[in-house]
């Protein structure tokens, strides 16, 4: 088993969506990459300086992570800074944290082949993971709790098989 957290705006959204694929062993909503000790919502939202993010634990012969950060690109705008969709603020930055340096040369192999597509430097983090806290239990798998909840991702991108529209 693998391990990588990605930071794309709301964790809900990011949550559900990676959970659909064969290969996601499982995830968890938290908050990344900020100072030392472990943060409510409440001030995440006042700008504690942790990013949302969900941990995605896979199984690397059954989904590799070039495919994953693939999955990550087409569900986020990776040219925003502190904003997806509707939502904004530190909270709500992109990033990519790993825990295991030897993920790096695919991992910048992606954002190489990103960049190129955008014609310019991404926003989106690429750094070490410092810090994950787990969001409260609320925050677990909000949208399958209440399906009707906002999120930055389309709908139909909830129901995609092999990473397709």
């Amino acid at each position: 088993m693998k391990t990588i957290y990605l930071a794309g705006g709301c964790f809900w959204g990011m949550q559900r969506f990676f959970d659909q694929f064969e290969g996601v062993l499982a995830t968890e909503v938290g908050y990344a990459n900020g100072p030392d000790r472990a943060p409510s919502y409440e001030e995440v939202c006042r700008s504690s300086g942790h990013a949302e993010t969900v941990r995605v634990d896979y199984d690397e012969a059954r989904i590799s992570l070039t495919k994953l950060l693939d999955l990550y690109f087409t569900v986020i705008d990776p040219l925003s800074v502190n904003r997806q969709g509707e939502d904004s603020g530190v909270q709500y930055r992109t990033g990519v944290f790993y825990t295991d340096a030897a993920q790096l040369p695919e991992i910048r192999a992606v954002f190489s082949r990103e960049e190129e597509k955008a014609g310019r430097k991404l926003a989106v983090l690429l750094e070490p993971l410092r810090n994950f806290f787990s969001a409260e239990e609320y925050h677990q798998k909000y949208l399958e709790k209440n399906p009707g909840g906002y999120c930055h991702i389309p709908q139909e991108y909830f129901h995609m098989e092999d990473g397709r529209k």
